[in-house]
């Protein structure tokens, strides 16, 4: 093993599942600070890639600057319409030019939002219904510096920062995870009245677990309140079922809790996003890399979506602690819960962080020090392959929120 400043220590607290209170939420792929995160990482992906294809590798950039400002819409049952347009600004830094080439970064990024938006929003039209706006300047040169050292085999941190990783997941956390995923996935394949802006809230209070859903009907799918009614109670269903796959605990499911029936306000949309009616978004106010928004445990504060996956630690930090955090629950017998922080030092190799610190639980009868070798050497193991994150960020192998 390797001279890495490794630590690995017991946490401070109880495993997140002992606890007596917990709290785990999900933003939807439709939720506007979803929005943001997706198409900042998907013209980020592209800016990567016409980077290697044009010059051979990937130059200074990140696009984690993201905002997006609300609508105007009318919806009604049977289709309604948008009023005024949703207006999404992509705002960052990229390379435009490399030794006489020249990148057209801006057409890249407006390709890669339009790309992004049809796949998970196939109800807003690009152009009409949201207008997409880039502006990309030029990086500063000592973050090019930073970035472009020639002849390293491994880069350097373009900051000093922090990722933090957790495994395993609690049974709350898995519920609210893929509940998310599965109304965004198969489920809304078969029920299109469901749009993409579906927003997930779990509490478990000792061994209750109250799912709050919200979820952004389509109304040209609808056709009246009673249709709407079943369709609400369609996903309530589905959800409990899903939710009894992951626990044997008592859950209780909640659907659009805000709908007034007698007043005819419901959660009725155009476009199937809230996005388009007050409800503005921003790159990295939603989940963290896992996926999650986990006030019971620490996160770092860093936008993932966006950044540049060579050398910019709030994304490949935070999605390497992830991967480390699984990797050693999965390999090592006895750990109850885990917590993993990698700290970085600007201008030091990304394989080299100025510390990587394990917090452990252990399983009861499990002492630490008959597992700690094994948890750092997995620790070194991961960090020495850390520019594999690079390729598997590129090639969209790795979710960022």
């Amino acid at each position: 093993m390797t001279e890495r400043n490794i630590r690995v220590e017991p946490i401070d607290r109880r495993a997140v599942e002992d606890q007596e209170v917990e709290i785990v939420e999900r933003k939807g792929l439709g939720h506007p600070d979803s929005i943001c995160d997706g198409v900042s990482e998907s013209v980020s992906r592209a800016l990567s890639r016409a980077y290697i294809d044009r010059v051979g590798k990937v130059l200074h950039y990140n696009t984690d600057e993201t905002q997006l400002v609300a609508g105007n819409a009318a919806p009604a049952f049977g289709g309604g319409e948008m009023v005024d347009p949703i207006y999404l600004l992509i705002v960052g830094r990229a390379t435009q030019e490399y030794e006489g080439t020249r990148i057209p970064t801006g057409k890249i990024a407006l390709e890669a939002a339009r790309d992004h938006l049809a796949e998970t929003v196939p109800e807003l039209e690009f152009g009409t219904d949201i207008i997409v706006d880039v502006k990309l300047g030029e990086g500063s040169g000592d973050l090019q510096e930073v970035f472009g050292e020639e002849g390293a085999t491994v880069p350097m941190a373009n900051d000093t920062s922090f990722g933090v990783g957790h495994a395993p997941l609690t049974e709350t956390e898995r519920i609210v995870l893929e509940a998310e995923r599965s109304l965004n996935g198969g489920y809304s394949e078969a029920n299109p009245e469901i749009g993409p802006d579906v927003k997930i809230m779990g509490k478990r209070e000792d061994d209750r677990i109250d799912i709050t859903v919200a979820v952004a009907m389509v109304d040209g799918y609808v056709a009246d309140m009673a249709e709407y009614d079943a369709a609400v109670g369609d996903v309530r269903r589905h959800v409990a079922d899903l939710a009894e796959e992951y626990t044997d605990r008592e859950v209780a499911v909640h659907v659009n809790t805000a709908d007034d029936y007698d007043e005819g306000s419901i959660y009725l949309t155009t476009t199937g996003t809230s996005a388009e009616q007050g409800d503005d978004g921003s790159v990295g106010r939603g989940n963290r890399a896992n996926g999650l928004i986990t006030p019971n445990r620490s996160m770092s504060m860093e936008a993932t979506s966006g950044k540049n996956p060579v050398n910019h630690i709030g994304k490949i930090y935070n999605l390497l602690s992830t991967e480390i955090a699984e990797s050693v629950v999965s390999e090592v017998d006895g750990i109850r819960d885990l917590r993993i922080r990698l700290l970085s030092q600007i201008g030091r190799p990304i394989d080299q962080p100025h510390v990587a610190d394990a917090n452990v639980v252990t399983e009861e009868g499990v002492e630490l020090d008959e597992i700690e070798t094994e948890i750092a050497a997995i620790i070194d193991h991961e960090l020495e392959n850390v520019t594999d994150i690079t390729k598997r960020v590129i090639d969209g192998h790795l979710s960022t929120f």
